[in-house]
């Protein structure tokens, strides 16, 4: 974030805090980009969302309620404060802090996502349906750095997988999904109990969704070994590469994954080089599986 975004974010959240009666002094950055967090006295993490998702944050600050209230290891918003607060334009959301950290193991994320899945989705409760397309079209049309050619591929790429996707194949039983589900968001503390966090994408839809995000760390890019993908498999009780769907859904993940670093490559020049191999790969100039990707931090 530029030094201009970082002094607006900051006006942002001392408004906020002002309105919430918490205390903003010694506001320390965690990540600045397009939410930004802030560690605040007291254990406190506050997370500013972009512009125009006050509507979001409201979902996530239920679902992260709703998660607790089913037993579900997650980050926790602030019981006792009205959420999210709007200031300047952005909405304001306030959360516990977790102790310690580090970011999950395949073992670790199948066992939260089979816990996950398996809890019941009838009656009321704060999803939507799943929407594996959000914000693509944005991505791309702010992926600068890129070609016109590569551009208008993506886009027509994209056009392909929507109506695909109108297809997809039938498969496990629709449950409760996380969305993003890599090992970034799903961490363990030093005790080993395992969180969730980044409710921003958590839905209902094909429990597959969320299981593709390991196996492609595997089939794709060979992040991790084929003895963590297949404890994965074991603890989660089910291989997503044997469904006739698995293609489609890599798909679109891989292209959400070269959207969202194409789109950082336009303000960062050292990202050009990852977002031009990323779209090479997609159309097929660098062979076939697994790709030379670098994960983005």
């Amino acid at each position: 974030m530029t030094t201009a975004g970082t002094d607006e974010a900051e006006k942002v959240l001392r408004d906020a805090c002002d309105q919430a009666g918490i205390d903003a002094r010694g506001a320390e950055p965690i990540r600045l980009g397009e939410n930004a967090i802030f560690r605040l006295a007291g254990g406190i993490v506050a997370r500013i969302a972009r512009p125009g998702q006050l509507d979001a944050a409201t979902r996530e600050v239920r679902i992260a309620r709703w998660l607790a209230d089913h037993d579900i290891p997650a980050v926790r918003a602030l019981d006792d404060l009205g959420q999210p607060i709007e200031a300047h334009g952005r909405a304001v959301t306030f959360w516990h802090e977790l102790p310690t950290h580090h970011k999950g193991t395949p073992a670790q994320v199948a066992t939260a996502l089979r816990r996950l899945h398996d809890l019941p989705v009838t009656g009321q409760h704060p999803f939507s349906a799943l929407e594996p397309f959000v914000r693509l079209d944005e991505r791309i049309a702010a992926a600068t750095s890129l070609t016109e050619d590569d551009r208008a591929w993506l886009h027509q790429h994209l056009t392909t997988l929507r109506e695909s996707y109108n297809r997809l194949p039938a498969g496990l039983p629709h449950t409760v999904l996380h969305g993003d589900a890599w090992v970034g968001n799903v961490v363990a503390t030093n005790d080993n109990q395992v969180v969730l966090l980044d409710l921003e994408r958590a839905s209902i839809g094909p429990p597959e969704w969320d299981l593709v995000s390991t196996a492609i760390k595997h089939t794709s890019f060979a992040w991790i070994s084929a003895a963590d993908y297949r404890d994965f498999c074991h603890r989660y009780g089910h291989d997503v590469t044997t469904w006739d769907g698995f293609a489609l859904l890599r798909d679109i993940r891989e292209l959400r994954m070269t959207c969202y670093l194409a789109q950082h490559a336009a303000e960062n020049p050292h990202a050009h080089q990852e977002a031009a191999l990323r779209v090479s790969c997609l159309r097929g100039r660098n062979g076939p599986r697994p790709w030379s990707w670098s994960p983005a931090s």
